[in-house]
């Protein structure tokens, strides 16, 4: 059986802190960064994934068993997507201010 993993992606991080990325962090332009919402740490990262999964704050559409996005709200009340890889592994990132859905992430958030 393949276990839920995190794998981060170096396009969302300014510092790499332990996710080991390679390269180690890569910020691109019109992307969202972690560091923004103080998601240093693959744990943490991880933890956002598991609490979405558990509150079912994620998306019908599915491969291999596996729901292709997962949403959940930090602890400073920012919502976060993470997008599945593949084999239960995920990559995430901040939801950008101009989504819509981020309202729906909330509402379902705070309602679930």
């Amino acid at each position: 059986m393949v276990r839920l993993r995190y794998s981060g992606n170096p396009e969302h991080k300014r510092n790499p802190g332990d996710f080991g990325l390679n390269p180690p962090s890569a910020p691109r332009a019109g992307k969202t960064l972690c560091d923004q919402v103080e998601i240093y740490s693959r744990a943490e990262a991880l933890e956002l994934l598991r609490a979405g999964l558990k509150r079912g704050t994620f998306s019908a559409q599915e491969r291999d068993g596996w729901p292709q996005n997962v949403w959940a709200v930090t602890e400073t009340g920012e919502p976060v997507e993470a997008q599945l890889e593949g084999h239960g592994v995920y990559h995430g990132y901040p939801m950008p201010a101009a989504d819509p859905f981020r309202e729906k992430v909330l509402e379902r958030w705070t309602h679930s």
